[in-house]
């Protein structure tokens, strides 16, 4: 009997080459094989008459091969073979390219089924290389829902149906049922072997749906089991308990009044230190929501307790920037902060790390540095990382691990659809700061195209003139012949600029320059010596540019609506009215709707929630940043009614079972432990 754990080279059928492929897939055992899922179906159940087809409709068509078929070597390495199918309503030309089989497998007069794009052109209609097979064999690729994979070189989706077809019927009832028996009951949930019948081969689309929402749930049952496993352990782990502190005299030293988000942000997290209890808390805010000072009470409370606090930030100019902002709120209050970086020379390093050793520091803002071996804290009690995605789990850990269990507060400026954030997040808990502090610049948003290049230019040069300062965003490095659209490239557009502009100062900065490169680029440009930066995506998340009034984004449909955000937020930033104009020739219906949503508002949360719906979570967070778990059939954007119902299942079962020890809760624990062995690097 074949074993869930076989090694899929010794499925009948698919032998070593094949095999081969599938471990590229990510598939080695017979479990991996069958929790394959496809990645989208065609619908190939319903024959259409030729007569009534569309140009361009994807399309199963009924036909008799009218002539025998004839095949042409056009050149070497190019061959077709041409026929013409008919039915009752009209004839189709049918083109093969370099599948010469083809002049054998379709027999004259016989009628088969052929599935493919049709195009028209006056009154021909044609179809290239379809899919067919013989009228009344159908049932393989043709006459029902046909699901299509992931593939890659070494296999086509015939093969890959013929492979699943095989894991599944060698297999399908040892499937284990992860979900205990009141839950999928309560829930109305279809059983498993049913469920991945029907995700791979179902008869029709209501059995699809119900395959897919029995295997999205238990997906996101299993994934929010794992997180609150996670949370629990946290929860039970001991931390420092912080002793109770006046906060009026913190809150009165300020030059501003903070916000009702930032108090309440700041409580949360009190409550949590002084709990005894380690603090694992977000702080997730948009541009300019004032998250610092949210770290800079935390920090202040802790110098209070006698307890050292360390602020990471992801680069060095971030680092300068943060501990002139820290300095200002908290040298006035007594609070002893210090600085450690790369950039420092030997002898100011040494100093600061042993007036951390000897607890002569209450805070201590720097980047990787901190974190270096030779570095000893004084009773370190909180550790706060900026823009927490830039830091690997690693980095984060060696931090941590300087100190005896402190608390962690997390700062993200990348605003999540709420929704989300209890699953991404669901380890730590949340803060949102929804509010802007009074006086925060309303970036005003353009969208135009090409044509307005000269205004545009114009627009520069009468911003410039007032004293303000411009950012360009381009969406490559260099230019690329390769690609199929003409795109602005930074160091390109730059040197155009230059060359429009001769009298101003224009500067390129990307991904490729070295940190300290970028980072000498970065503050010429807070000094005020850059007039145009033209860049990448590098200063999506960076130091504040008071005086920068306007940021023209270059091809706006290559980024989601989320990063054109983040880019829109390095203006706006001072006291001088600001703008964002971004420039697109798409005028597809999709583009010209998602850059509507930038004009029309500038709130994060709604944007991000409208980026969410319209490209996925794949793309919404781009190259896995986000400490998720890939997901194999569930939609995190289309599937959110699911997710809460599995998150409050979740929540009920590991209130009465927090171990997941109970003899019929053994594969669902199973499952928990393997996600979270096999995610480990993942999870925030």
């Amino acid at each position: 009997m074949t074993d869930l754990n076989t090694d899929v080279r010794y499925i009948r059928g698919i032998g070593e080459k094949k095999a081969q492929a599938l471990n590229k897939l990510g598939v080695f055992s017979l479990y991996d094989l069958v929790s394959y899922f496809p990645r989208k179906y065609e619908d190939r159940s319903i024959c259409k008459p030729i007569a009534l087809c569309s140009d361009g409709e994807s399309v199963c068509i009924e036909a008799l091969v009218a002539d025998t078929p004839r095949l042409t070597r056009v050149r070497r390495g190019l061959e077709l073979v041409k026929l013409r199918a008919v039915d009752e309503s009209g004839s189709l030309d049918i083109t093969f390219f370099n599948q010469p089989y083809a002049r054998d497998n379709l027999v004259r007069g016989e009628n088969y089924v052929f599935f493919g794009r049709l195009e028209v052109s006056g009154m021909r209609r044609s179809m290239i290389n379809p899919i067919y097979e013989k009228s009344g064999a159908c049932g393989g690729v043709t006459g029902r829902i046909v699901p299509i994979y992931r593939v890659c070189a070494g296999l086509n989706q015939r093969a890959m149906l013929q492979a699943v077809r095989q894991g599944l019927d060698s297999c399908l009832e040892q499937i284990p049922d992860v979900l205990p028996q009141d839950i999928r009951e309560r829930c109305r949930l279809a059983q498993t072997a049913y469920a991945y019948e029907n995700i791979h081969f179902p008869k029709d689309f209501n059995a699809l749906e119900l395959a897919r929402r029995r295997l999205i749930f238990e997906e996101l049952f299993v994934l929010a089991c794992a997180l609150g496993r996670i949370r629990g352990e946290r929860v039970r782990e001991h931390g420092i308990r912080m002793s109770a502190v006046d906060m009026r005299r913190f809150w009165s030293s300020l030059p501003f009044r903070p916000t009702g988000a930032q108090r309440r942000a700041v409580e949360q997290a009190l409550a949590d230190m002084s709990s005894g209890s380690v603090m694992n808390r977000l702080v997730q805010g948009d541009v300019g929501s004032g998250k610092t000072l949210v770290a800079a009470a935390l920090m202040w409370y802790c110098a209070e307790n006698g307890y050292t606090s360390a602020f990471m930030a992801p680069t060095e100019i971030l680092a300068e920037q943060h501990y002139a902002t820290l300095s200002g709120m908290l040298a006035p209050l007594g609070v002893r902060i210090g600085k450690l970086t790369g950039a420092m020379t030997a002898k100011e390093k040494r100093e600061v790390k042993s007036a951390l050793k000897d607890g002569a520091i209450d805070v201590v803002v720097g980047t990787h540095a901190l974190f270096s071996q030779d570095v000893e804290y004084s009773r370190l009690a909180l550790v706060v990382t900026d823009e927490q995605h830039r830091f690997g789990v690693g980095q984060r850990s060696a931090l941590i691990g300087k100190g005896q269990k402190p608390h962690v507060l997390v700062m993200s400026a990348t605003p999540i659809p709420r929704t989300l954030a209890l699953i991404i997040y669901g380890d730590l808990d949340v803060s949102v700061i929804d509010e802007l502090p009074p006086g925060r610049q309303k970036v005003d948003t353009f969208a135009v195209d090409e044509s307005y290049r000269r205004r545009l230019n114009g627009f520069i040069r009468k911003l410039v003139g007032e004293g303000r300062q411009v950012f360009v965003v381009c969406p490559m490095v260099e230019e690329n012949d390769g690609l199929p659209v003409k795109l602005k490239s930074a160091q390109e557009h730059a040197a155009e600029l230059a060359a429009l502009f001769p009298d101003l100062n224009v500067a390129c900065i990307h991904g490729r320059m070295k940190a300290k490169d970028k980072d000498a680029v970065m503050s010429d440009m807070v000094a005020g010596k850059i007039n145009i930066l033209v860049a990448t995506t590098v200063i999506e998340v960076g130091v504040d540019v008071p005086n920068a009034a306007l940021i023209i984004i270059e091809n706006a449909e290559r980024f989601g609506l989320s990063q054109l955000h983040q880019l829109r937020g390095r203006v706006g930033r001072g006291s001088h009215k600001s703008y964002c104009v971004l420039v697109s020739d798409n005028d597809s219906e999709e583009v010209r709707a998602r850059l509507s949503i930038m004009k029309k508002t500038n709130d994060g949360f709604k944007i991000s929630e409208e980026d969410l719906r319209l490209r996925g979570p794949g793309d919404f967070f781009g190259s896995r940043q986000h400490g998720l778990p890939e997901m194999h059939v569930a939609d995190l954007g289309a599937d959110i009614g699911v997710m809460q119902k599995a998150q409050n299942e979740a929540r009920l079962l590991l209130a009465q079972d927090p171990e997941l020890s109970a003899p019929e809760h053994s594969t669902l624990r199973r499952s928990v432990e393997r996600m979270l062995l096999a995610n480990s690097d993942s999870f925030n």
